[in-house]
């Protein structure tokens, strides 16, 4: 059924609004196989889009600009989203047509590759990115190729490595500027030639020039290309770099191979800045893109990212996330997907490293479409810079959502020292220190009720038990916090060496605290206890490790071989995933 309502902007739809509607939306995101409740394996879950999109709970969120989402729910061919197909299309026919050396082969491919194309043409309502993907696999598993670009890649970045080495890229980055910079401190004009260092290797790691020739040089004048960058707009560096604003977390997406290299080039002038860097390579072939494999493939790729710390788990926790990046200031991750960025199939560790960061750098046409030219709003600030078919360098800046808050790491550190105070200060006065850890958003929908059964049990523990300083996680909240922070603050408390007792939550304890309610419990709730939750499974699993090192700290509830049935918390938020998920 075609959409019986325009709208101008995607933030406009909502689910939940019309029953109609919903259906729509659902059958578009099956047909990209994007929806999550359909393939959780392989789609992100809504909260852990919401780790890098701003969305409200009700919203909805496609990979792709506003006008083509308008066309593909009307299943409409327009003039403009024709184009776009058509260039997938012609993509993947020069791909085949290059490196598939059978004929019969080659035809075989390509015809099967056409009935996918014809089908979309009929009924358009696939994201053109994900047509091209689709036909990529095809592709890759037909011909038994990984990687057809690799000899090119190589070349590219060996190319890179000639052009940086030389002195022509000296002369473009590091000569004087003729005009005295304005300053009023030595600090200042730090600043202002690291801003003007910035502005060089950003606009020199899009040239592709560089590392698609052998001698650009030679008919190139450096005085000439450094001119051209005058009516270039670089205020937003200076706003994101502004040195109140501190170190940042920074999140670098490259774009293509040769252009790594000089990526490579502005990473280590943010890294002597005193900013860390995350930078996210492609899980595997997507032509000219840098992958995660190439390091291991391309010795001079190799030997340009030695000094960089690689995180290979794809679903790294924010704990361990946040080790990588204090220890080393270079941490290199795949975004585990094999296309243009789409939230929906990148990997929990990419998702992390959004969320972590404070500014997203992204070099490329591509990203210009997918964050700048939407009406959806991002997380986090973001960057991209790319030169046009023109040749002209492009610069744009998207703040993030006024309405998210950021808990940095310090914020959520200091608030879990905090506690910890409290901890020590009852351990001194002579009490017992309790931790209990209990349902809070395991039961979809009930997590309300979940923070009040939990409140109500911990009063009559503290009306019943002298002496004793009980934690409540329940009375920590802060509003914007999701299980990720929880998690990362409660952790820090538990292992802080000053618990005595750590109880966990039983089923008779649900019963108790319905019964002083004055209620009965319902049939959600029958039978349930802290093993039903994952986060409480993760808690069991740190609370044991406490227990070696502090034996005499005591473990009240249920048996630790119950919780064995679940592995982790939903990523970034409450209502945990399902045993089937998990297990």
């Amino acid at each position: 059924m075609p959409l019986n309502f325009t709208f101008e902007s995607a933030r406009e739809l909502k689910y939940d609004k019309d029953p109609v509607l919903d259906a729509l939306l659902l059958h578009f995101m099956t047909e990209n196989n994007l929806e999550h409740s359909i393939d959780p394996v392989k789609n992100a879950s809504p909260e852990q889009i919401r780790f890098m999109v701003a969305l409200d709970e009700d919203s909805f969120y496609a990979p792709c600009g506003d006008w083509m989402l308008h066309f593909l729910l009307k299943a409409k061919l327009g003039k403009d989203l024709a184009v776009e197909y058509g260039q997938q299309w012609k993509l993947i026919v020069r791909l085949i047509r290059e490196y598939v050396r059978e004929a019969p082969l080659r035809k075989r491919i390509l015809h099967l590759c056409r009935h996918k194309f014809q089908m979309v043409l009929s009924a358009p309502i696939l994201i053109p990115s994900r047509l091209l993907k689709r036909m990529l696999t095809i592709f890759l598993t037909q011909s038994g190729l990984d990687d057809p670009y690799r000899t090119l890649k190589r070349q590219m970045n060996r190319r890179a490595r000639n052009f940086v080495g030389s002195t022509f890229y000296s002369r473009l980055v590091n000569v004087c500027p003729e005009d005295r910079l304005s300053c009023t401190s030595i600090n200042q004009l730090r600043f202002e030639l690291d801003l003007l260092e910035m502005e060089r290797l950003l606009f020199l790691s899009t040239c592709k020039r560089f590392w698609t020739e052998d001698n650009p040089a030679a008919s190139l004048d450096p005085d000439e290309l450094r001119e051209s960058l005058a009516p270039v707009d670089f205020s937003p560096l200076r706003g994101l770099f502004n040195p109140e604003r501190g170190p940042l977390r920074i999140l670098y997406l490259p774009r293509a191979s040769g252009g790594v290299l000089l990526d490579l080039q502005v990473v280590r002038a943010l890294l002597r800045q005193g900013h860390r860097v995350v930078m996210a390579l492609k899980e595997g072939f997507y032509f000219d893109s840098p992958t995660v494999w190439d390091l291991e493939s391309d010795p001079i790729l190799a030997a340009e990212f030695k000094d960089a710390f690689f995180i290979q788990n794809h679903r790294a926790s924010k704990n361990e996330l946040l080790q990588a990046t204090r220890e080393h200031r270079l941490v290199v991750i795949s975004d585990g997907t094999r296309e243009r960025f789409n939230p929906y199939r990148t990997s929990v560790t990419f998702a992390r490293a959004w969320k972590e960061s404070d500014l997203v750098l992204a070099k490329g046409e591509a990203y210009y479409r997918r964050f700048i030219n939407t009406s959806h709003e991002f997380t986090r600030d973001v960057l991209v810079f790319f030169t046009d078919s023109q040749g002209k360098f492009r610069m744009y800046c998207k703040p993030k959502a006024e309405r998210v808050r950021k808990f940095s790491e310090e914020a959520i550190l200091a608030k879990a020292d905090g506690i910890i105070s409290q901890m020590r200060r009852a351990r001194a006065a002579g009490k017992t220190v309790m931790f209990y850890s209990a349902i809070v958003g395991s039961i979809p929908g009930q997590v309300k009720l979940a923070i009040e059964v939990l409140n109500t049990f911990v009063a009559h523990l503290r009306s019943r038990l002298e002496g004793t300083f009980i934690i409540n996680p329940g009375e920590y909240f802060e509003e914007g916090m999701d299980a990720d922070d929880l998690m990362f603050m409660w952790e820090r408390v538990q292992r802080s060496g000053l618990l005595n007792v750590w109880r966990f939550q039983t089923d008779m304890d649900i019963e108790k605290s319905f019964e002083l309610m004055g209620k009965k419990v319902p049939p959600v709730w029958a039978g349930k206890d802290s093993t039903y939750s994952t986060g409480c499974t993760k808690e069991m699993n740190i609370a044991l490790s406490v227990q070696k090192r502090q034996p005499e700290l005591q473990i009240i509830g249920p048996s630790p071989e119950k919780f064995l049935r679940r592995r982790e918390y939903g990523v970034g938020k409450y209502c945990d995933a399902s045993i089937d998920q998990c297990g």
